[in-house]
């Protein structure tokens, strides 16, 4: 998985496989899915990313799969 963030556009693109492209569908004003011939989401964009999501503070989380003991 892939994340970038174009400045110039204010435009974040996450890219989740590299998967061939089949499908994009308008989810809402700001947001575009692209998705593969399975309709697995391969990307996702965000126009007017600092408006609808909060990029300045970008955080990674993993979560094991182990139970808590």
């Amino acid at each position: 998985m892939t994340i970038t963030y174009f400045k110039d556009t204010d435009t974040l693109l996450v890219t989740f496989n590299s998967n061939k492209v089949e499908e994009t569908k308008d989810i809402s004003e700001n947001v575009i899915v692209d998705m593969d011939a399975d309709k697995n989401i391969v990307s996702m964009t965000v126009e007017h990313a600092t408006y609808t999501a909060t990029i300045s503070n970008f955080a990674f989380n993993q979560v094991s799969d182990k139970k808590a003991a």
